[in-house]
């Protein structure tokens, strides 16, 4: 692990990786500050910028992840100072951080957020790098029928996350897996859903699709509610920016534990930092407000939220770089980005393209200290950003959207069909659907379909293969388990209700 890590510093210390990693915090923070925007939108306006400038894949993925990671710091801004969460990561920071700013403490609770932020993330980075290399010798192990059950697992725990609206969370998977198919059956040659235009035939191009279903539809959300709280620009006082020591070491308990709390819950695939956040708070709630104090200003309710956003982010990189399973959307997005570059994510990885594995790896580590030297002393520059107007903002991405798919397809075909796929996504999200699901069906939708079809030919048509080994039926019990176990705690808490009033 040690001669690993060595050779992902020789990659991301290079002048030009980390220039990238720069920008990519910069970047990141500043798309992160915006309501709305996050890291989603952020690393789908910049990949196609990335892709079509012809940087190797190892650095293309270095300045997506730090737009990632610097996005997660970002968010806490709006939070804290007008109490509209960057992202939905950071709707627990709002709980305690905004009260923190009504006292005249904005600027401490920034520079609180910052270093919960940057220890959480240096906790997870540590995990990744001791366990991520761990898990891709175990994922070696893993033939088509236990990928075809990792993904089945991998769509199963989206119930953890959406647990209350399966429904919606089910359909917007097959959506998903539906777009996944459009063109020619790579298997039969069979055209499949292009409706007699060979645009199609190539399928949905991923960054058409990503645009399209987040920024474009972002755009229109925008459009829709141009008056939003903090139009208007005016913004609490911040004060000093500076954490003092003794309100840090004040909070290191919530800090450490939320830190792990976020690692674990970013490993788990479907999961991500919204439901690290609510699990971290919770927990400290129960542990540290022995005087409920808790959502008033206290600085152990912000720290850690905050710790274990960034923690979760960095986690959600395991299941990717092992299993080639998204932990969260965002890594969904950064795993279609591995794709273009014609990289399969997954444990063959470490040692096929080791520079890309452990360049990102070290670049996490590079990435968090030049957040921290950032948010720090430029918190009040970035907080400006807040001031900037819709009739601003939403041209500027509109612009960026366009001519990222222009330079990559020089096709009007691609921006109608971006266009419409906005369009679609925006309905999605008026009726209610969240576009994790359908992002995460549409990426691993044809893997999923890859590995069942070579499992079927190893095996002559004979679907038991798909459970016959130890790993594949342990997930194959796992996803069961995931759906179930949900749905028969709410019956057993319900049927116990009566009885306790």
């Amino acid at each position: 692990m040690i001669d690993f890590l060595i050779e992902g510093f020789g990659v991301a210390l290079t002048p030009l990786n980390l220039g990238l990693a720069l920008l990519g915090a910069l970047l990141g923070t500043l798309f992160g500050a915006l309501p709305g925007i996050g890291p989603i939108n952020g690393i789908a306006i910049l990949m196609p910028l990335a892709y079509t400038l012809g940087l190797p894949a190892e650095s293309s993925l270095i300045l997506l992840a730090a737009v990632y990671t610097g996005a997660e710091y970002g968010g806490r801004m709006s939070s804290i100072l007008l109490n509209v969460p960057g992202d939905a990561g950071a709707v627990m920071t709002t709980l305690d951080g905004y009260p923190l700013a009504q006292r005249g403490l904005a600027g401490p609770a920034l520079g609180l957020s910052a270093v919960s932020s940057f220890i959480g993330a240096t906790i997870a980075i540590l995990g990744l790098t001791l366990f991520a290399p761990l898990l891709a010798k175990v994922a070696v192990l893993f033939g088509p029928a236990e990928f075809f059950a990792l993904m089945v697992f991998a769509f199963s725990s989206m119930s953890v996350m959406m647990g209350k609206d399966p429904i919606k969370t089910a359909i917007g998977a097959v959506l998903g897996i539906l777009i996944g198919t459009v063109g020619i059956d790579s298997g039969s040659g069979v055209l499949r859903y292009t409706f007699g235009m060979p645009e199609l035939y190539d399928g949905i191009d991923f960054v058409v699709m990503i645009i399209g279903l987040f920024a474009i539809s972002e755009i229109l959300l925008m459009l829709e509610h141009s008056q939003r709280k903090g139009d208007d620009g005016e913004l609490p006082v911040l004060g000093r920016v500076f954490v003092r020591l003794k309100e840090v070491l004040w909070c290191k308990g919530a800090i450490i534990r939320s830190g792990l709390i976020g690692f674990i819950i970013g490993v788990l695939p479907g999961t991500g930092a919204s439901v690290a956040g609510a699990v971290s708070y919770t927990t400290e709630k129960r542990l540290s407000d022995k005087d409920n104090t808790f959502g008033t200003g206290d600085m152990r309710g912000l720290a850690a939220p905050e710790s274990a956003n960034n923690a979760a982010a960095v986690g959600s990189f395991v299941p990717m770089l092992t299993l080639g399973i998204p932990g969260s959307g965002t890594t969904a997005v950064l795993l279609g980005a591995l794709m273009l570059y014609n990289i399969t994510p997954g444990p063959m990885m470490f040692t096929e393209r080791p520079e890309v594995a452990g360049g990102l790896i070290a670049s996490l580590y590079i990435g968090n200290i030049v957040l921290l030297m950032l948010n720090l002393p430029l918190a009040g520059v970035f907080a400006r950003v807040l001031t900037i107007p819709r009739w601003v903002l939403v041209p500027a991405i509109a612009i960026l959207a366009f001519v990222g798919v222009y330079q990559l397809h020089s096709d009007l075909f691609a921006i109608y069909l971006m266009l419409l796929i906005g369009v679609f996504g925006y309905l999605l999200r008026k009726l209610g659907f969240s576009l994790a699901p359908v992002i995460l069906g549409y990426v691993l939708g044809g893997l999923m379909e890859q590995n069942l079809r070579r499992a079927l030919s190893i095996s002559g048509g004979d679907v038991g293969i798909l459970w016959q080994s130890g790993i594949s039926l342990g997930l194959w019990v796992a996803a069961v388990l995931l759906l179930v176990l949900p749905w028969w705690i709410s019956k057993l808490l319900a049927a116990r209700q009566p009885s306790t009033r």
